[in-house]
Formats: structure tokens, sequence, C-alpha cells
């Protein structure tokens, strides 16, 4: 007998890419790597001005790409090390490679047109992206992508954390 709280089918095969796209904390890019490897995400992608761990041929400063390093691995807790993630300083042309190769690609910003979270059926290839607090997702990249995606809120504040933000839509996306 399947356990009630057992995931269904299509969350064992839908495949999940996170871009985490002009995030400035170090924390936060810890963090994603760290959900994003608790929940089975195949690939994140780091792009624009987000730190990175350190890459095999970094071209940065030696005490820049350490202590950025050590910032980001104080909350991954060692998932910099287990998740498959690149770095793409700009975003445009991997977000055409991605949906060339079939990916739908999904904004996790509140726009005019977007869809409500809890709606939202996941296809089997999607891309989710997540991108600056304040100022939100660039409008070059909103009219890039194939739909923008709103978790719904019942508070007096307009956003979550972009780690929180990306936890809910990676768990829905995950498990519906």
């Amino acid at each position: 007998m399947k356990h009630p709280l057992s995931p269904g089918p299509a969350a064992h095969t839908r495949q999940i890419i996170l871009i985490a796209h002009n995030l400035r904390s170090c924390h936060n890019v810890g963090s994603l790597l760290r959900t994003a490897e608790g929940l089975g995400v195949e690939q994140v992608i780091l792009s624009g001005y987000t730190p990175y761990p350190i890459l095999a041929d970094d071209d940065r400063l030696p005490h820049i790409r350490q202590k950025i390093d050590k910032q980001i691995s104080k909350t991954a807790l060692g998932a910099e090390q287990t998740v498959d993630w690149s770095y793409v300083p700009d975003l445009l042309p991997a977000i055409g490679q991605l949906q060339a190769d079939g990916w739908q690609l999904a904004a996790v910003e509140q726009t005019s047109d977007s869809i409500a979270l809890p709606g939202f059926e996941p296809p089997a290839k999607l891309v989710l992206i997540v991108g600056r607090e304040v100022e939100g997702i660039e409008p070059e990249v909103l009219a890039a992508v194939d739909i923008s995606l709103e978790i719904p809120m019942n508070g007096s504040k307009e956003s979550f954390n972009v780690v929180q933000a990306a936890a809910m839509a990676l768990y829905h996306c995950r498990f519906r």
C-alpha cells in the first residue's frame, strides 16, 4: 500500500532546473543549493552577478573566491559539493537554449498575468527562475519566459524571501 505522504509518480519523473539570477546574498545562494539538493533538482544555474562557489577554472581573485565560497558553504552545508550547479554570466542565451531543448520556463514573480502557484500543473521538464528580491526579475528575462508564477500572500508584506519562495515553488512542482 502506498504511504499517504508518498509523492505521486509524476514527482519521480519530473525534471526541474532552478535558476538564481542576480541575487546578492551568498547565504541565500547556499540555502538555495541546500533546498535544491533536498528536493531533487536536476541542476542549479547561477547567473548574472549571483555569487557562486569556486569553479575549477575560476578567474576571480583568490581571496574573493575563497571568501564567497566560505559564505555560501555556511548555509549550503555541503550541498555545493553534491548539487549539479553551473554559472553563466549572461542568462538570456541559456534561457534560449533551455527552451530549444524542450524546457518550459517559469519565473517566480508577481506580474499582471502571473498564475497562482496552487493552480499550476507543472510539466515534465520545468525551469524555475528566481531573482532579485526588491526589484524583481528584470523585464527582459520576464519577456523571455513562458509563464510567471505567483505565490498568494495573506499577510501585509508583498513578497517572501527568495529562498522561501523558491522552496515553496520547488516543493509544489516536485510533489504536485
